[in-house]
């Protein structure tokens, strides 16, 4: 049975290629187009530099604690990219020749993806209010310590993976976008919305990913997107930790946080959850097996579960002092 699943999951992925690489123009930017992180902070060739700098510190000086924390958050979260890419390329049935629209879409949402801790972590350097050391010390622990996403080698739960977790990462980009603006530090706020945007497109790709093999392997996907969201979905960097502190001890101080400010909470876990019901049209799949009904009906009845859960839940009050913080 194992090898069937196997050779399916390789014939429609080979299938795939040619839609992948027919849309890749408005899957990612050209280098040409996108944006860089020198468009957004101070160019240290000018003389003007150490005024900007002043500046985005006054501003960055406004941001709350909280505000603050998810941010450097956020920011190890991204620096944790080469996790990421090595995830792909372990990931069974992917033809990563060179030419071939796999391997062009991992190398591009990388390279895209790749600029978002870099422009983060220069705004958060030139702010004055991080500690930047302990930062960089959750950063290596991060990418030292890996992850476990429960989509084992299988893309077609790396897909249902993805499609969630890229739409999770916009809701906290942007948001942090809006609470900057409210703080008055607008250059980090449309620092923020532009990844946001990098996020959202990302998303969209991913969860056309998961379209397309509905139309080739419907009860097999069915079953991958039960499967991921009975385990539950984990951000990436839920083993974050701080110097001296137990593995993922500090991700959930972060979440924490997070769920203080609005942020990210369990009601955008289920609302994303909606969102995919939504865009694949589970409810109306056909061609399932017995299996994949089940599955689907499982689904199905799953935002209403997650709700009446989030609503006895409380948000937490107690605040940590993060080490990240001068």
């Amino acid at each position: 049975m194992q090898t069937s699943i196997s050779t399916t999951r390789s014939e429609v992925l080979q299938q795939m290629e040619g839609f992948v690489k027919s849309n890749m123009s408005t899957f990612l930017k050209s280098v040409e187009e996108s944006w860089q992180p020198a468009d957004f902070l101070p160019d240290s060739r000018r003389d003007t530099f150490f005024d900007e700098v002043k500046e985005l510190r006054e501003k960055a000086g406004s941001l709350s604690y909280d505000l603050l924390a998810v941010l450097i958050g956020d920011t190890i979260t991204e620096e944790a990219l080469p996790n990421y890419e090595a995830w792909f390329h372990e990931l069974d049935n992917i033809n990563r020749d060179r030419n071939n629209g796999w391997a062009e879409w991992i190398r591009g949402w990388t390279a895209e993806e790749n600029r978002h801790g870099d422009l983060l972590n220069r705004y958060l350097y030139l702010s004055g209010r991080v500690n930047m050391r302990e930062f960089e010390v959750s950063t290596q622990f991060l990418i030292n310590d890996a992850f476990d996403l429960g989509t084992a080698n299988d893309p077609y739960r790396a897909f249902v993976y993805t499609s969630y977790q890229e739409q999770a990462t916009n809701i906290s980009h942007r948001r942090v976008g809006q609470l900057a603006r409210t703080a008055g530090d607008d250059q980090l706020s449309k620092i923020c919305g532009m990844i946001a945007g990098d996020e959202n497109r990302h998303a969209r790709v991913y969860k056309s990913f998961v379209t397309e093999i509905f139309k080739y392997d419907p009860s097999e996907m069915m079953l991958a997107f039960e499967d991921m969201m009975r385990k539950k979905i984990v951000m990436p960097a839920h083993y974050m930790r701080e110097m001296g502190v137990e593995m993922g001890k500090t991700f959930g101080h972060f979440t924490d946080a997070a769920q203080r400010l609005g942020v990210y909470t369990s009601a955008d876990y289920t609302d994303i959850l909606d969102s995919l019901i939504a865009d694949w049209d589970i409810e109306h799949l056909g061609g399932l097996t017995g299996e994949a009904e089940k599955a689907r009906d499982y689904v199905m009845a799953l935002p209403n579960r997650l709700r009446r859960v989030s609503d006895r839940m409380a948000v937490p009050k107690l605040e940590y002092k993060f080490k990240w913080i001068s």
